[in-house]
């Protein structure tokens, strides 16, 4: 009788520990502080296959100066990783510790995106300039008439195609839906970089494929200081977004555009980064501000078929 007591005193403290357990547990910064062991891991691994390769150099101060490099790169590397595991912190103390993972159904989905600071009207096409360092910036951000469907949610399809000098240096197709509330969901991102009429790297993220999430490109209902995640696939997308400002006025090429949403956007991955983002009612993006080199993307023409 005893013995059956104390077996049931324990379990009954230990659901009551594991239950105190997972309130106490911050998922958010605990994936952070795994991300950075992991970072630091590869980073070890790859400047062994690197004094490997310096050790097939057959001049002896080259292999003195590729052993150098070596190790700076390495230094750099850890630096990067350093910065991102504090980038993520900082976010995590704004998104709390539950794990991300919003929970996708397609009943919940509408067919149009009319979102008053995100509206994508197929056929519709929003056109950037800039001039920058390297040369003359030319972005087209086209609402298609294609269609996907992630997670049973029936998306549309956006051409985000880049030149610079005439020479197209990037390639993107992104996937938009809206909730019912009106929200604007980003479920997609597939991007090439292009050099010199050749595919050089491929990125990208698919909501639902090797635990990427989709996050809130637009909200229907925007208020100062809300915080959210864009995007979500821990090393792969992990833009944030913040609400700064709902009445803004912006003077671009393509017009004056009244009572437009600043947002200040920041990823875990490039921790300078730093952007401000201006959308406007009945247009969309109509600004992008580059807060580290101070570089301005403005819209300059909306063409419509």
């Amino acid at each position: 009788m005893k013995s059956h007591l104390l077996l049931t005193l324990f379990v009954i403290g230990l659901t009551s520990c594991t239950a105190c357990l997972a309130e106490e547990t911050n998922f958010c910064q605990l994936s952070s502080q795994k991300e950075l062991t992991s970072c630091r891991t590869g980073t070890q691994s790859t400047l062994q296959l690197a004094l490997a390769q310096c050790d097939n150099v057959p001049d002896p101060p080259g292999r003195v100066a590729c052993k150098q490099q070596a190790f700076a790169s390495k230094k750099d590397v850890l630096s990067l990783c350093d910065g991102q595991f504090s980038q993520r912190q900082r976010i995590c103390q704004k998104l709390g510790p539950a794990p991300y993972g919003p929970v996708i159904d397609p009943a919940n989905f509408v067919t149009v995106i009319d979102n008053l600071y995100f509206p994508l009207t197929p056929g519709t096409t929003l056109i950037y300039e800039t001039h920058t360092p390297d040369g003359f910036e030319h972005h087209e951000f086209t609402v298609t008439r294609n269609t996907a469907t992630i997670l049973g949610v029936t998306c549309v399809e956006i051409h985000n195609p880049v030149t610079l000098n005439g020479q197209l240096t990037g390639d993107t197709l992104d996937y938009f839906a809206q909730d019912k509330a009106g929200n604007v969901w980003f479920f997609k991102d597939d991007s090439d970089d292009v050099s010199g009429g050749r595919v050089v790297k491929v990125d990208g993220w698919t909501a639902g494929v090797n635990g990427a999430s989709p996050g809130i490109q637009a909200e229907a209902h925007p208020a100062i200081g809300d915080f959210y995640r864009q995007d979500f696939l821990l090393g792969t997308a992990e833009e944030v977004a913040q609400v700064l400002n709902l009445d803004t006025t912006v003077t671009v090429p393509a017009g004056t555009f009244q009572h437009c949403v600043k947002i200040e956007e920041r990823t875990g991955l490039e921790p300078d980064a730093l952007e401000h983002k201006f959308y406007c009612p009945g247009v969309g993006l109509a600004l992008r501000v580059d807060l580290v080199t101070g570089n301005r993307l403005p819209l300059v023409e909306i063409k419509t078929e």
